[in-house]
Parts: C-alpha cells; sequence; structure tokens
C-alpha cells in the first residue's frame, strides 16, 4: 500500500528532482500536502455553506481558490521546478486566507490561520528566494488595508456565533498541515545529519587514503634509488665474469680433450649474458621511475640505425627458423631521435617475436604516417606465432608481467621488455598498441612523434652496434 502511494506521489515529481534522497521526501512532502490540503480545506468551506446564506459569489470563489490547489502538483510535474510551484502556492494561499477573512468574519474568519500556514511554507521552500516571496506577500497585503479603507467595516455575511464550528475545524486542520511539515523537518534533519556524518567519515577515510598513498609513493622512490644503486653495483662484476669467460674460452679452443670445459664457459658466459641484460632492464626501469631518465635527442640517419637494430635480431629470428621480412622506404631521411631508446624499444619486440614464432615469419614495417599532430614514425612488428589471449593482452604492459601463466616456464623471460618498451615511447611523446590472436599472431606498433633534422651540413651521429 505504501509503494503504491509513493508510486502516486512520484508520478507528480520531475526525475531531476528524485536524484538525492533529501530533494525527493522534501517534494513528497509537497505534493501530498496539496493533495490533502483541499480536503482539509472543504471541512471549513463546508461550514461556510451551512452558515452563509445562500450561495453567495465569494463563497464561490473560495471554493475556486481552495479547490485550485489539486492544480499544483500537475504544475510541479509539467513545469519541473518546485521554486515556481511553491511560489504560486504560497501567494494563492496568501490570497485565499486574506480573501476569506474580508467577506467571512474578519478578525474571526477560519481562513485566517491559513495565512500563517503560507508563509511558514514560504521559509520551509523558498528560503533560497525569501525576498521575492516577501514582495508577494506584501503587496497582497496592502491591498487587503487598501480594501478595508476603501469599503470601511468588514462585510457581514455571517454571524460570528455561526463561524465557532468552522474555527475549530480549520484550527485543527491547520495543526495537521503543521505536523506534517515538522514530521517532514525532522526526517530532513535526521538525514541531513547522517550524510554529515558521512561526509566526516569519509574525509577521515580519504585523509588516511592520501598518507598511505604518501606512504607509498616515498617506499616506491626508495626502491627505485636502491634498485638503481644495486644494480648499478652488480654490473660490473657480471662484466668481469663475463670476460673472464670469454677470456678462458679463447684459452681452451686449442687446447685437445676441451669440449666439456668449452661447454660449461658457455653455459657460464650465457647464463652472465642473461642476468647482465637483466640488470640492465632493472636500471632502466628504476631509473625511469626514479625521473633519472632524459631524453638524449640527436640528428640520426634512420635506415642506418633500422639496418643495426636488424643486424643485431637476426640471429635471434633465425634461432627458431624464422624468416625476416622488412619493408622500409630507401630514403627516410635524418630525424632527431633518442636512438638508443628507439633501438632498444625495437630490439625488444624484435626478440619478443622472435622468441614466440617458429618456422614463421617476422615482419618489421618502417613508414612515415601524416597526422593532425604532425609526421609520426610508425614501427609495426608482426608475427605469425602462439599469439596472446584477451586476458594476456590487458597485462602486456606490466612489469614482470606475462601474458600467460606457463610463459616463463615454456619460453623463460622476465616480463621487462615490454614494459621498458612502453615506457621508453611515452618519454618520447609516443604510443604503443598490441594486436594478437590466440594462434594466429601478434602485431606491436609504435608510433613516435618526428622531428626533422637539422640540415644536410650537420654530420648525423654514428650509432654503434
Amino acid at each position: 500500500m505504501q509503494k503504491s502511494i509513493y508510486r502516486f506521489i512520484d508520478w507528480f515529481i520531475p526525475p531531476a528532482i528524485r536524484e538525492t534522497e533529501s530533494d525527493r521526501l522534501m517534494t513528497r512532502t509537497f505534493v501530498l500536502l496539496h493533495l490533502l490540503g483541499p480536503v482539509m480545506g472543504h471541512s471549513v468551506t463546508y461550514f461556510l455553506w451551512q452558515a452563509s446564506a445562500g450561495a453567495v459569489w465569494q463563497f464561490w470563489a473560495t471554493e475556486a481558490i481552495v479547490v485550485s490547489f489539486l492544480a499544483i502538483p500537475l504544475l510541479l510535474r509539467f513545469g519541473g521546478s518546485l521554486r515556481l510551484a511553491a511560489m504560486v502556492s504560497v501567494q494563492v494561499l496568501v490570497g485565499l486566507s486574506l480573501f476569506g477573512s474580508f467577506f467571512f468574519g474578519g478578525i474571526s474568519s477560519p481562513l485566517l490561520p491559513w495565512f500563517l500556514i503560507a508563509m511558514v511554507l514560504g521559509f520551509f521552500y523558498l528560503a533560497d528566494s525569501i525576498k521575492v516571496t516577501l514582495a508577494g506577500v506584501a503587496l497582497q497585503l496592502i491591498c487587503f488595508v487598501t480594501a478595508r479603507i476603501a469599503f470601511g467595516d468588514f462585510p457581514d455575511l455571517l454571524a460570528t456565533d455561526s463561524l465557532k464550528l468552522a474555527n475549530t475545524f480549520s484550527i485543527l486542520a491547520a495543526l495537521a498541515y503543521m505536523t506534517m511539515l515538522c514530521l517532514y523537518y525532522e526526517t530532513v534533519m535526521r538525514i541531513s545529519l547522517s550524510l554529515e556524518q558521512e561526509t566526516i567519515d569519509q574525509r577521515g577515510r580519504l585523509e588516511l587514503l592520501r598518507e598511505a598513498m604518501e606512504t607509498a609513493e616515498l617506499a616506491s622512490k626508495r626502491k627505485s634509488i636502491f634498485l638503481a644503486k644495486m644494480s648499478h653495483e652488480l654490473r660490473t662484476p657480471l662484466n668481469a665474469v663475463i670476460g673472464y669467460a670469454e677470456i678462458l674460452r679463447e684459452n681452451f679452443e686449442d687446447q685437445p680433450n676441451a669440449s666439456r670445459k668449452m661447454q660449461d664457459l658457455d653455459r657460464i658466459h650465457a647464463a652472465g649474458r642473461h642476468l647482465l641484460a637483466l640488470v640492465t632492464d632493472v636500471i632502466d626501469l628504476s631509473s625511469i621511475e626514479a625521473n633519472r631518465v632524459e631524453l638524449s635527442t640527436q640528428p640520426v640517419v634512420l635506415k642506418s640505425l633500422i639496418d643495426e637494430v636488424i643486424a643485431t635480431a637476426s640471429p635471434l629470428v633465425s634461432k627458431r627458423d624464422n624468416r625476416m621480412v622488412v619493408n622500409m622506404p630507401e630514403d627516410l631521411g635524418t630525424l632527431d631521435l633518442d636512438a638508443l631508446k628507439v633501438r632498444q624499444s625495437l630490439l625488444n619486440l624484435l626478440s619478443n617475436a622472435a622468441k614466440f614464432t617458429t618456422k614463421g615469419t617476422i615482419m618489421l614495417t618502417v613508414l612515415r604516417r601524416p597526422s593532425d599532430r604532425g609526421d609520426r614514425l610508425m614501427l609495426e612488428v608482426t608475427d605469425n606465432g602462439i599469439g596472446i589471449s584477451p586476458e594476456g593482452l590487458r597485462r602486456i604492459f606490466e612489469t614482470f608481467g606475462q601474458a600467460e601463466n606457463d610463459t616463463v616456464s615454456r619460453f623463460g623471460g622476465t616480463g621487462l621488455g615490454l614494459a621498458l618498451t612502453k615506457r621508453f615511447c611515452q618519454m618520447m611523446g609516443g604510443t604503443i598498441e598490441v594486436r594478437s590472436e590466440r594462434g594466429v599472431g601478434t602485431s606491436f606498433t609504435m608510433e613516435i612523434p618526428m622531428i626533422a633534422g637539422r640540415g644536410a651540413g650537420d654530420k648525423p651521429v654514428p650509432q654503434a652496434a
């Protein structure tokens, strides 16, 4: 039953007003008062009918005004404004009380208490427009006083003794009306206090969260500095291990029956190179996180840079019987680039493709692509390897992340290469995207803003392999 009543009342309330609990409760009370108000008002007009000598026009005018309050909820629904509906309601109620007091009993009129109800409604619903509300009330009071002065005594349409019962019912109706307003006010205050307490609690939680974030950021910064220093210290002895392994291997090459020692030295050398690559990636990532890496852009002959990358990556590609296809214009010109970061990013993509492709094709495409923000260098690496699942695509660029759970056990790797490539692309103002289908292949696309080189007279920086 209660839900049906609320559903009926809510029909009069515009959707925009139903968004917050306090506004919905306020408007529900407003609609309910204007649906019940005419019913309570008819308890007074009934006694006026009984007491008046015939249906004078003043009675019918009073009856029409009382009935008109039923149209206020419709004004709310189709006007879309609670302020407009409340303004009309207050002014009409003031007019009703003054009109009824003038013709039905003067100061003893049963309609006079409704003037106070109108003022209470004005302060409840029109606090933001109280000056306009009071101006309308003052104008009606001026008209009332002017009519009183012009016509002298109030018209004697009813005997004073006949208004006692009407006054009683009018006072009871006014009390019921005020009780509903008080109940609404109490509910609103309770909701307001609850919201205020929630705001205080939320502010406390936000403060704790802010402190936790500051602590986490400080810890992350310290971690990055520690990794950068530790990785740098590790790289020195690793280079020594690799160097001595190479020297020992050269010494044993000419000795007979040294195949077992050569195999052990190859394992030491391979493990050292792998560990050195991992340490280098950690250094780069930790340096980026610690904001210690800067771009170093210099004029670079792009074709020479790509040729060096292809030469370096070719052994990795052919290791699994793969074939490399290169699509690149002959003359890409000289561009201002951070050659080291471009080379490392492209090598990461090619080695990643070579790792997950067997007896397939790895295609490198280099293009100059125009855009609204200027020309961009596009580097695309496509393979027809094992592909990546949709779940793996969501974590492919995470630090130490792997596309699949069994990637490390099947193919090795640390999950740093792609994460580092994305960081480099972002530093250079570019983007990297990946498209893949499980069992079909994968395509990585890097786009980097292109800046024209300094000119033909400037010598480009030589690139080390």
